[in-house]
Order: structure tokens, then C-alpha cells, then sequence
């Protein structure tokens, strides 16, 4: 069981019903998502709780979503797994198919972090 973040609790402005894409790319059963972040940062607490929401829609389970908490010790932002999977900014979100990487998100895009994934995948 990881770590939780509290902006990883589902929050408001994901519309499911339009977003079917993205629900259906979120929750293939295969994919198993790494999620970086802090409760102190405004790109997680503006962007997680949304992620969370399409997750939830997705159905994905908590066990296929690993949450790492990040810290900012002078100055610098500091968690596990950062080194190892090559984090330097948060939100960053990372998905994996059969333990291989295959979609990254890193602090901001032009969309918001479902939708994003969700064309890295190939689904919208």
C-alpha cells in the first residue's frame, strides 16, 4: 500500500458522460498509474483531485494507483521513487502497461491530466 495524498480524493469538474473516451482509456484493465505530488503545491491541488474524479470514473482500483508523496525540503522537492523514475517537477503522473512505461504527465499541458494521458494512449 502506498502513501496517499490528499488531493488525490476526487473533487469536482470531470464530466464522465462527456469524457466516455477518456473513462474507457483510464480504466483498461492493464494499466497501473505512479502519481507524484504534494498538498502543498497549486499544479496537484488544482489538477489531482480531477485526475482522482476520472480515475474513480474509470473504476480503476486504489491497488492499480501508487501515490508518492513529495516534500520541499530547502528548496528543493524530494519523495521516493523521484530518482528512479526520473521526477523532477509534480504533478507527474506516469502509467504503465505490463510494467513497461507507456504515458507520462508532467506538471501541465494543454489539458487537463485525464484527457492528456488519455491521447498519449491513443484513446481520444
Amino acid at each position: 500500500m502506498s502513501a496517499s495524498l490528499s488531493t488525490m480524493e476526487p473533487g469536482d469538474g470531470f464530466d464522465a458522460d462527456a469524457n466516455a473516451d477518456v473513462v474507457a482509456a483510464l480504466g483498461d484493465d492493464d494499466l497501473t498509474y505512479k502519481v507524484w505530488g504534494g498538498d502543498w503545491c497549486p499544479d496537484c491541488t488544482g489538477q489531482l483531485p480531477r485526475f482522482a474524479a476520472a480515475l474513480a470514473a474509470a473504476g480503476v482500483p486504489g491497488e492499480r494507483v501508487e501515490q508518492f508523496p513529495v516534500e520541499k525540503v530547502d528548496g528543493e522537492k524530494r519523495g521516493p521513487g523521484m530518482d528512479e523514475y526520473g521526477v523532477t517537477h509534480i504533478p507527474t503522473v506516469v502509467v504503465f502497461r505490463d510494467g513497461a512505461e507507456v504515458a507520462r504527465f508532467v506538471e501541465s499541458a494543454d489539458t487537463d491530466i485525464a484527457t492528456y494521458l488519455a491521447r498519449e494512449l491513443g484513446a481520444v
